[in-house]
């Protein structure tokens, strides 16, 4: 059999170390065949009995102010909490050409770290307008060859009694934009927000993504009314939120509960550990809070969970390096989990789960599903998270977009020793 690509002795994720390897085939961008010596003749890439998983998938993210955090104001006192303001400053500075240089840049270090699927958030609030919103549309066909990208329309900074708030969102609707979402903590009216995008996503036939449940008062959260509506209108799997930092401040009873409703109601969280990490416990001088909501716990409860990166290089998060497998290490240092079982649902929280939350239905190594695959300088999901693994390879249908070799130590030789 004539193939694209053979990628030789894959281990794959659930395989122990004394399981055999596979084979991988690959034809037209998809997988043909996943076998054990697989007799097919086409370019080859050895895996060496490393780990090759699906593509990697960050499920919140927000290109549009990547790489940001050069342009706007010092924050003046550690217990300030002025992320939103001083990242408002700057939007109107926002140019077609910055917006993609910066995004573009961000984009090929996730590529390079692994990442084929991408859902970002996309703010259309009047002082940027519509231009993210056109600079993700360009860059969504500009990087096709080598990532999905998934843009999710919203508004920052406020959308009640806010001139020409709604209108820039319902154009980006017309325009096709497959999700809708808000910024229900800035909003004088919340609830009201939360019931207009529903609608909206009714409308559109389009899925939902919030962010929602932020902070550390657990009164009154909001994802009660949220999974009243998904199940009311029959939204199941196609609701998500990000951050549900709130839940970190609840005993795990509560958290138990709160994973219980939101499986039940088919609604997704995604942590986002380095944005609520650095965001949380502001008001707190000592013994700071880490605001950081356990996920395996939701996920042992029923809820479907994921891990995101969120934010680059902006106010909100002043660091990173478009490292999901970081990421991930990050949260489980700080929800303080371990072992091949917590790291291994880790694994799958920037895998299977999100691939969940996208609706992505080609994703996974078996035949006929998309070629987007990822070879790991491990042979196991779980060392990939607790060592920070880098990937050694990416394949996007098929295409190798990426190769990396590994720094090697020089020694001296015998003599010198």
């Amino acid at each position: 059999m004539a193939l694209d690509l053979i990628i030789r002795n894959a281990r794959l994720s659930g395989a122990g170390a004394d399981n055999p390897t596979v084979d991988i085939g690959v034809r037209g961008g998809i997988i043909v065949a996943v076998a054990p010596n697989f007799a097919g003749d086409g370019p080859e890439h050895d895996a060496r009995g490393k780990l090759v998983s699906p593509g990697l998938i960050e499920s919140h993210f927000h290109l549009d102010k990547a790489m940001s955090i050069d342009r706007v104001p010092m924050q003046p006192d550690r217990m300030v909490r002025d992320h939103m303001k001083r990242t408002a400053s700057i939007k109107h500075t926002f140019t077609a050409e910055d917006i993609y240089a910066r995004a573009a840049a961000t984009i090929e270090q996730c590529l390079l770290h692994g990442v084929t699927h991408m859902r970002t958030q996309v703010e259309v609030d009047p002082n940027v307008g519509l231009l993210g919103f056109e600079v993700i549309e360009q860059l969504r066909k500009d990087y096709a060859w080598a990532i999905d990208i998934q843009p999710c329309v919203f508004l920052q900074e406020g959308w009640t009694d806010v001139p020409g708030a709604d209108e820039n969102l319902v154009h980006c609707l017309d325009r096709g934009a497959p999700v809708v979402g808000g910024g229900i903590r800035y909003d004088k009216d919340g609830p009201g927000q939360i019931r207009r995008v529903f609608g909206l996503a009714q409308h559109y036939d389009v899925d939902v993504d919030f962010h929602l449940d932020g902070g550390h008062d657990v009164k009154n959260p909001d994802y009660p009314q949220v999974c009243e509506i998904t199940d009311r209108i029959r939204w199941q799997g196609r609701v998500a939120f990000g951050h549900g930092s709130r839940f970190s401040c609840m005993p795990v009873k509560e958290q138990a509960a709160v994973g219980k409703r939101l499986g039940e109601s088919g609604v997704s969280l995604a942590v986002l550990p380095a944005t609520d990490l650095f965001n949380s416990g502001r008001h707190m001088e000592h013994s700071v809070m880490r605001g950081v909501t356990d996920a395996n716990t939701l996920i042992e409860h029923g809820a479907n969970c994921t891990l995101s990166t969120n934010n680059v290089l902006n106010p909100f998060t002043p660091y990173g390096d478009c490292s999901l497998t970081r990421i991930a290490n990050l949260y489980a240092n700080v929800v303080q989990r371990y072992g091949p079982k917590d790291l291994g649902v880790c694994f799958e929280m920037i895998t299977d789960r999100a691939a969940k939350v996208m609706r992505l239905g080609d994703y996974g190594i078996e035949a006929g599903k998309a070629a987007d695959l990822v070879v790991w300088d491990e042979e196991l999901p779980s060392d990939v998270i607790a060592k920070c693994a880098l990937p050694l390879a990416g394949f996007k249908r098929g295409r190798r977009i990426f190769l990396r070799e590994l720094p090697t130590l020089q020694r001296p030789p015998k003599t010198q020793l």
